[in-house]
């Protein structure tokens, strides 16, 4: 599928951003909204661990996937064969609910004299996921930023995933898992191309 990246702002300037005790106050409004009193004993420390692990959750925001492909090898013995790196776990939430989104990413690229170390791919997914997202926009993310700092021949991103909007909440269907693609280059010109990254995306 080919989808539209849009060039959201990567962050908000430091300046712009509520405070600690701002983020904190507005977790204990959530609180008090769905029913709850945040000054019973078990809740009283929830919203600093919120805004804490909201930090982490969303770190992607304050990444930028060109620190992370900067650095790169042309020392590759005349290697010019797709490199593949399947089955890499990531975390992201919906932007529609704010519910997680649990999946894999598979990554591909045709070097052009150049390679990346491998864990920078899972690096750029790792940017990616760490913000609020819908599944289309972040593998056409993902594929757009291999495909613009590396210059490959070309870039093949596939995610599955599961998104708890659809199994907490709503049609209430567990178990279910979306699939996006998007490719470039060689993965979108070449039937042969795409076929062999599926095939050895599927292949255990």
């Amino acid at each position: 599928m080919d989808a539209i990246v849009k060039n959201f702002p990567q962050t908000n300037r430091e300046s712009d951003r509520p405070s600690q005790q701002e983020a904190e106050e507005a977790v204990r409004v959530l609180l008090r909204w769905a029913g709850d009193d945040p000054t019973r004993e078990g809740l009283l420390e929830t919203p600093a661990r919120v805004v804490k692990s909201y930090r982490e959750l969303f770190s992607g925001y304050d990444m930028a996937p060109e620190d992370v492909l900067g650095r790169t090898f042309e020392e590759v013995a005349g290697y010019d064969d797709m490199v593949l790196v399947k089955d890499i776990p990531f975390y992201s939430h919906c932007e529609h609910h704010m519910v997680p989104i649990i999946g894999k990413a598979h990554v591909a690229y045709m070097p052009d004299g150049r390679v990346l170390g491998l864990s920078k791919i899972a690096r750029v997914v790792e940017i990616y996921g760490r913000r609020l997202q819908t599944q289309e926009t972040m593998t056409a993310q993902i594929a757009r930023a291999i495909d613009d700092i590396l210059n490959p021949r070309g870039v093949a991103v596939m995610i599955e995933a599961e998104h708890m909007c659809m199994a907490m909440r709503g049609v209430q269907k567990q178990g279910s898992n979306t699939l996006t693609t998007t490719f470039t280059g060689t993965f979108k010109t070449e039937p042969a191309d795409q076929a062999r990254f599926m095939s050895m995306v599927r292949s255990r």
